[in-house]
């Protein structure tokens, strides 16, 4: 698995993951909609950890620097 994610989207993604955790925990939003917003949270938490996004393979992205 080779890295497509760079640093600034892995900082994005871990900023709004945490933003989500804490309007879920808050209550801002609840019911289905903050099993959603879980779901979503969990999933940028995941990619930017692991610096690694399946849904950039089919469109050809990638934000990681290239290795000289």
């Amino acid at each position: 698995m080779k890295s497509n994610v760079g640093p600034i989207d892995k900082a994005i993604r871990l900023f709004i993951a945490l933003v989500l955790i804490v309007l879920f925990y808050t209550n801002v939003v609840t019911g289905t909609l903050g099993i959603i917003v879980l779901v979503v949270a969990a999933v940028f938490l995941l990619t930017g950890l692991i610096s690694f996004c399946p849904l950039y393979l089919p469109f050809g992205i990638n934000t990681a620097k290239k290795k000289k």
